[in-house]
């Protein structure tokens, strides 16, 4: 028995049709709608938008099948923005990413055919199963904002956000990213396994892609580039910012950690924690928003002296024995 579309899928009139929207209504317009879809998982999907109005890239590890695709393609389908998959495989090429200058033989010319990476959400998908080469492609797009092709440089629409995903390294055919790349991603996260209830649903109901189709949009690109900029006016005060320097130097002088987090660490962790207050509707940073996002921004910097002994859990110990200046 087919189980109907639900109602909530229809967005709130307010929402679409406002020149302004109230933030706090789009935001929660925007979770309820990619709850409809991802069931059980607003967590991680509250983490993603965060990293979004941060103007940071995100990766998701996790195993096949729980879900890290569709949250991808719900994502742009909720925000209305243009939305690109690129399938990464061990045969994938720089130029079919970024794209390739062709030559027009009625015009004499060169003319420059853009790559799927020119769209407002990318889903990079396994990345590590392509080559070092092919993944430099993408993450310098990430990091310059533009691509560069035969000496000229081609700029990436607005708002653009990267959703990589990778498969856990001890599976076959994977090319581990390198610390430097990894470095790029402002969060990574993991889906995980639903809970049992939320499980029961999803044997129950409609395939979520054929969901998907049914589902209005909420906001457009311009009103999420409007939403960045808001979140960057967030107030992060002297208190707030001893903070993040406490868990910085925390993490260079503790034992158990390689090495410690860098400048840029620190950087994306106050604009992560600045996007956090602003989806929980305020207008200054506290200690306890860069708490909820410290653990997806902190820990794939974070590194133990015994790499295949470490079971994770390192970011949520810096914080744990970090005291609050």
């Amino acid at each position: 028995m087919s189980t109907p579309t639900p109602t909530a899928l229809q967005p709130p009139p307010s929402i679409i049709n406002a020149q302004e929207p109230d933030a706090g209504q789009a935001i929660a317009g925007v979770l309820d709608q990619i709850s409809e879809v991802i069931l059980g998982k607003r967590r991680q999907a509250s983490l993603a938008l965060s990293c979004l109005l941060a103007g940071g890239h995100l990766l998701i590890e996790d195993i096949p099948g729980v879900g890290k695709t569709t949250l991808a393609q719900t994502f742009a389908r909720v925000l209305g923005l243009e939305f690109s998959r690129i399938q990464f495989t061990s045969d994938l090429l720089p130029a079919d990413v970024v794209g390739v200058t062709v030559y027009h033989a009625e015009t004499a010319t060169f003319r420059f055919q853009p790559g799927p990476v020119f769209a407002e959400v990318v889903l990079a998908d396994e990345l590590n199963r392509a080559t070092p080469k092919a993944q430099s492609a993408l993450l310098e797009a990430m990091e310059e904002h533009q691509v560069t092709v035969d000496g000229n440089s081609h700029p990436l629409p607005r708002p653009f956000f990267v959703i990589a995903t990778q498969n856990p390294m001890n599976q076959i055919g994977t090319f581990p990213l390198p610390e430097s790349q990894l470095d790029r991603f402002m969060m990574r996260i993991e889906i995980g396994y639903p809970d049992r209830t939320t499980e029961r649903q999803l044997l129950t109901r409609k395939d979520p892609r054929s969901i998907l189709p049914a589902i209005a949009s909420v906001l457009n690109a311009g009103q999420v580039v409007r939403l960045q900029e808001a979140a960057t006016t967030v107030h992060t005060g002297e208190a707030l910012v001893d903070y993040a320097q406490a868990l910085l130097d925390a993490s260079r002088r503790a034992p158990w950690l390689t090495h410690g987090l860098s400048p840029r660490a620190g950087m994306a962790l106050v604009r992560a924690g600045r996007a956090w207050a602003f989806l929980e509707g305020r207008d200054h940073v506290v200690p306890e928003d860069l708490q909820h996002v410290g653990t997806a921004v902190l820990e794939h910097r974070l590194q133990a002296p015994d790499r295949e002994g470490s079971t994770g859990g390192l970011a949520e110990r810096l914080i744990r024995e970090t005291d609050i200046p």
